[in-house]
């Protein structure tokens, strides 16, 4: 789709949001100069924008590996730990 040209409306905007987010470099259309225009213009369209690239952000999150995780020697060390107690009963 040739936008850089294109002087959108709110509704088509909002109709190409799907395929804009897809080719968006790092999925932020808000920080896009080509679309200052339609999310000044537009608040509807704006906030929709915001909205998707928060969801976007917080799957990316959730979705990446930590760095700061545990190893696999710590689980297999709490395993063996949880493992070797004894059973008390619960009273």
């Amino acid at each position: 789709m040739a936008n850089e040209a294109k002087r959108w409306s709110c509704e088509e905007f909002e109709k190409a949001l799907p395929e804009l987010f897809e080719n968006a470099k790092g999925g932020k259309l808000s920080a896009d100069p080509q679309f200052a225009d339609i999310l000044r213009d537009c608040p509807q369209a704006a906030e929709l924008v915001r909205d998707l690239e928060y969801i976007a952000e917080t799957a990316r999150l959730l979705l990446e590996p930590e760095g700061d995780s545990p190893s696999s020697d710590l689980w297999q060390k709490i395993e063996r730990e949880l493992g070797s107690e004894p059973d008390t009963p619960v009273q």
